[in-house]
């Protein structure tokens, strides 16, 4: 088990959690969009949030900027951190706006907030753990979507909430976070989103 945890850290990296979430409101909200219509909602978050940011990973990794992909340092993360919180919010002005897309609207505007409190605690020495706000801002986004549409998503929502002990005991294993880190990480990723819920609920 031991060795396998570590791999919840990868395939959860805080970078593809908005493509996860963009997923999940694109597979209970279906019969809304039309296939075309998906794949240029998906195409725009992938090039956003996930092809930018690892153009500029590589670009901060030539220039000695970062170490590694999960940027322990918590000096290095300030610069990624802040382009995140620009490309996101170029998203959520640009394409997932709120008079197209209001539930994954506020799904960005949740994650905004989260990485701008993030960014925030690194001036205070606080390193607070990328993974827990991510993975706990997508369950509060899945539980929203269960109410929103009045559909049964038992299982996705009770995997996502099993997958919020499975990252934190990866970060754990790693030795990447305090405990502190973890619990502080997960309440800045899930209390954005459930305060945001007014809006679109």
């Amino acid at each position: 088990m031991n060795k396998i945890l570590p791999l919840f850290s990868y395939v959860f990296h805080p970078i593809l959690i908005p493509l996860f979430g963009t997923l999940l409101y694109l597979t209970y909200n279906e019969n809304y969009f039309e296939d075309q219509q998906k794949i240029l909602i998906l195409a725009q978050v992938s090039i956003i949030t996930i092809l930018l940011p690892i153009a500029f990973y590589f670009l901060l990794k030539t220039y000695k900027k970062v170490d590694s992909i999960m940027i322990a340092s918590p000096s290095q993360r300030k610069l990624p951190l802040m382009i995140q919180i620009v490309l996101i919010f170029i998203l959520i002005q640009k394409s997932i706006t709120v008079d197209l897309i209001p539930e994954l609207h506020f799904f960005f505007w949740g994650g905004l907030i989260s990485a701008a409190t993030a960014f925030l605690l690194l001036h205070a020495n606080l390193k607070v753990s990328l993974h827990m706000i991510g993975i706990s801002a997508i369950t509060a986004f899945s539980i929203g979507l269960c109410f929103h549409n009045r559909i049964n998503m038992i299982y996705p929502i009770t995997f996502l909430i099993s997958l919020n002990g499975f990252v934190a005991n990866s970060r754990i294993e790693m030795k990447a976070h305090s405990i502190k880190e973890l619990i502080i990480g997960f309440w800045i990723g899930l209390l954005p989103q459930l305060m945001l819920w007014y809006f679109w609920l």
